[in-house]
């Protein structure tokens, strides 16, 4: 009987391990429960809203497994890249967790094939980084959603900070003005607003949901903001004098950060400059003055 050769029997061993943990990830769904516990949270919410109470998933059936595998502190580090990133409805916990783990045993395997065929030690440091890359590319996704999501809520932070204040003054509670905002905006500070108000009315202290609110989504100046509200609730000062404050702050340092970026393009520009305009600039220019003087250097 014929044996197969290594590199066959490798890349049956990566597929066979490989398409469970894959189709766990991507095609397992919740159970009934889950569903309707979840709808229930989610009554009357808008799209928004509902992605936030949809953030978490049933764990699936490799709970188990996927934990064994995980090293300890890596559950902690996606879910505070989770709760950055808005906590995306499609990518709870385990399945990120899965996730990692086929895509580091897939790149590891491909490499043990390609190391099979042709043996060498650069081509051995290669996989193994290459194995490491894939481990951490869905930390890299959530990583960066996060940070354009943090991005986003200072870009809005100034204008809702201004709907605030004008609901402020017209006689609504802070609380209400917060509910207002956050039903007319469609980004992520309104969706934060949204469930820092369902925190409390299932409970929560409000300074806590405050502070929650600061801690979760990462942004430096909503972070200011949320300490300013807390000292002026527990100091009593004027909310209103409090939102015209910040949010003739937020505005200049909007202001601000514009003015950095619009100073930072000099600088950025001299590279791509320096590597493709000014060598096509001098081929163009010089190459033909070139050309006549090896011509007339070869007669």
């Amino acid at each position: 009987m014929a044996t197969l050769p290594p590199a066959v029997l490798a890349g049956a061993l990566a597929f066979g391990l490989a398409l469970p943990l894959l189709g766990w990830a991507v095609f397992t769904r919740p159970d009934a429960a889950t569903v309707q516990a979840r709808d229930n949270l989610a009554r009357g919410l808008d799209l928004g809203a509902r992605a936030q109470v949809a953030g978490r998933a049933a764990p699936g059936p490799f709970p188990g497994l996927v934990r064994a595998l995980t090293p300890r502190g890596t559950g902690a580090r996606i879910n505070r890249l989770l709760a950055t990133a808005g906590r995306p409805a499609a990518w709870p916990l385990p399945k990120v967790v899965a996730a990692k783990l086929v895509l580091a045993l897939v790149a590891g395997l491909l490499g043990v094939l390609v190391l099979l065929s042709r043996p060498g030690a650069l081509l051995a440091v290669v996989v193994v980084l290459v194995t490491v890359v894939a481990y951490f590319v869905p930390e890299l996704l959530l990583y960066s959603r996060g940070q354009e999501r943090q991005q986003a809520i200072a870009l809005e932070l100034a204008d809702t900070l201004d709907q605030m204040t004008i609901a402020v003054e017209a006689g609504l509670g802070f609380e209400s003005a917060m509910a207002r905002a956050g039903r007319n905006g469609k980004g992520p500070l309104a969706e934060e607003l949204v469930r820092t108000l369902q925190d409390i009315a299932v409970g929560q202290p409000r300074r806590e949901a405050y502070l929650a609110m600061a801690e979760r989504t990462g942004v430096a100046d909503l972070r200011r903001f949320i300490r300013a509200v807390v000292q002026a609730d527990a100091y009593g000062v004027s909310i209103a004098d409090v939102l015209r404050t910040q949010a003739a702050e937020m505005r200049l340092k909007r202001r601000q950060r514009a003015e950095e970026k619009a100073m930072q393009i000099p600088v950025k520009v001299i590279f791509p400059l320096i590597l493709c305009i000014l060598p096509t600039l001098f081929i163009v220019l010089l190459g033909p003055a070139v050309m006549d003087i090896v011509a007339a250097f070869g007669h």
